[in-house]
């Protein structure tokens, strides 16, 4: 867990802490440095910058040699020709695996490695490659760690090279919900470097200043210092509820969301199971609820004849983006209950996944209250740019609507679709 064993130490010096780790473990990768590697290992570095360090997409080598068409051979087991010749990033990953014992981002990394430094100088010359490098709370870390014999005492153990590692791990920062281990692999080559260790511990001091925010002093501090730079400590954790999800890959996770599918079993995806498979929904239409009480009804009554499902428990999580973000080709009917909230949420969705609102119109909102009785709305009143009277007429009424209350309309369309 990160922080664990952190004190006061991490913020004044790291004194006492002997790193060294599987980050000094070299494999030979001297093949990987020869001219028929360094294209494509270029592009994979760019692709990596754009997908955040998810193995994930494909490059492609306009006009390749002959040497680097047999490195292509050898890694897809096709036979390449022709002037573009393309690669996935996960058979270049399983290649690199099968070849060398460690996967894409570990290769990248353990080529771009830091050298050791021999003295300060050079220890901060490295750090100083950094893309942030110049930028005030930049300047200000580096400072710091010079002041208060930070750099010296790491280069003096021998450990001189965490400042490079550190503004790797910087350089792709902020992230968009990229997994601590994965932005481990992806800057150090071990996905370990950043749990309970010093090397996290000069990140976080980096981040607190570019946040603006005061040193942490637990482990929930850390979490946000974290969670502010887009980087999630639990990729478990972060789940998002489905029912009838299928999805055009064909892997273990889809195996699993076929299966529950066909049985008509509400299922949990987490996060960590969509960045190792990532998945795209399969269907045309793709409803979203807020409450788990509307999709548990949409189990029992209509089974695997439901419509594809998605709960978002209400406000989505890092995991519901993720797979919301994936479906390109499906329309995306989204709903929330009609409080002030829930409209915020559901405007949302029409902006960052181009969602139709699923019965949200005020005629839906008077039908629900003829239900329940309502509980007076709370929090700042909120627009309603799908329909207008919406928002005046929930001002006017001045009740809560739970979106249960129109449950049979609810299954009757899942039932439809």
């Amino acid at each position: 867990m990160i922080g664990a064993g952190y004190g006061p130490g991490v913020w004044q010096g790291l004194p006492g802490i002997a790193y060294r780790g599987t980050l000094s473990a070299m494999a030979d990768f001297d093949e990987l440095r020869g001219e028929e590697w360094r294209r494509l290992l270029a592009a994979a570095r760019r692709r990596l910058d754009r997908t955040g360090g998810e193995v994930a997409g494909s490059v492609a080598l306009a006009h390749p040699t002959g040497d680097e068409l047999r490195v292509l051979g050898r890694i897809t087991s096709r036979t390449a020709a022709g002037r573009r010749s393309v690669v996935s990033l996960a058979e270049l990953d399983g290649a690199l695996r099968h070849d060398h014992g460690v996967g894409l981002r570990t290769a990248l990394a353990r080529l771009d490695r830091p050298g050791r430094p021999a003295d300060v100088r050079t220890a901060l010359e490295a750090a100083m490659r950094c893309r942030h490098a110049g930028e005030g709370w930049f300047t200000g870390w580096l400072g710091g760690l010079t002041r208060d014999g930070t750099a010296r005492r790491l280069v003096q153990r021998g450990d001189g090279d965490l400042l490079g590692w550190a503004a790797a791990v910087l350089d792709r920062l902020p992230a968009r919900d990229v997994p601590l281990p994965v932005l481990a692999e992806w800057a150090t080559g071990d996905a370990t470097a950043l749990s309970g260790r010093p090397l996290a511990g000069l990140v976080l001091r980096a981040l607190v200043l570019w946040q603006g925010a005061p040193p942490p002093v637990g482990r929930e501090d850390e979490h946000r210092v974290w969670g502010d730079a887009g980087v999630l400590i639990d990729d478990l954790t972060s789940q998002v509820l489905v029912l009838g999800l299928r999805v055009r890959e064909k892997h273990t996770v889809a195996g699993w969301l076929e299966d529950a599918a066909a049985a008509g079993m509400p299922f949990r995806l987490t996060l960590q199971q969509l960045v190792a498979g990532p998945v795209t929904p399969a269907g045309r239409r793709i409803h979203v609820c807020e409450n788990p009480g509307v999709l548990r009804a949409a189990a029992a009554e209509l089974g695997a004849g439901c419509a594809p499902l998605v709960c978002t428990e209400g406000r989505p999580s890092a995991a519901c983006d993720r797979l919301l973000g994936t479906a390109t080709r499906s329309r995306v009917r989204w709903r929330n209950d009609f409080d002030w909230a829930g409209l915020r949420l559901t405007a949302a969705a029409t902006a960052r996944y181009a969602a139709e609102p699923w019965r949200m119109t005020s005629e839906d909102y008077l039908d629900a209250l003829k239900t329940g009785p309502g509980d007076p709305l709370e929090g700042p009143r909120a627009a309603t740019p799908w329909d207008a009277s919406l928002a005046a007429t929930m001002a006017r009424e001045d009740r809560a609507a739970r979106e249960e209350w129109l449950l049979p309309a609810l299954l009757a369309d899942l039932r439809e679709a």
